[in-house]
């Protein structure tokens, strides 16, 4: 199943999604005890991440979690179904396909507001 295919792909990003989130998670944590600091300190921390970088930041863990929950659906119905190793490979594409259905334009209202701004 794994050997270079698309099961090793699934592995793979399915690990370093993880690491992503876990990793902003850590920083979300940390900018939100901030306020322990006072408002100015928080305040000042939030102005900071207003920067277009930590935009894209935000669009890049957007789209790791989208991709992280489809292939857990799809890990859930290769662990608790008879025919879902038999179909991973299907599954795995499929997975892209919903990905790129509900990704593209979430993405792209993401980026727009990251660069146009937004209310």
């Amino acid at each position: 199943m794994y050997r270079g295919r698309e099961g090793q792909w699934a592995f793979y990003l399915h690990r370093i999604s993880g690491i992503a989130i876990i990793l902003f998670l850590a920083l979300h944590v940390t900018e939100i005890s901030s306020s322990m600091f006072g408002p100015k300190w928080f305040n000042a921390l939030l102005k900071f991440e207003e920067n277009p970088i930590f935009g894209l930041g935000l669009v890049a863990v957007a789209a790791l979690v989208l991709y992280h929950a489809l292939n857990g659906l799809r890990i859930i119905l290769m662990d608790f179904t008879s025919w879902g190793v038999r179909l991973q490979r299907q599954l795995w594409y499929a997975v892209w396909v919903v990905y790129v259905v509900l990704g593209f334009p979430m993405l792209f209202i993401m980026l727009r507001h990251v660069f146009v701004g937004g209310e």
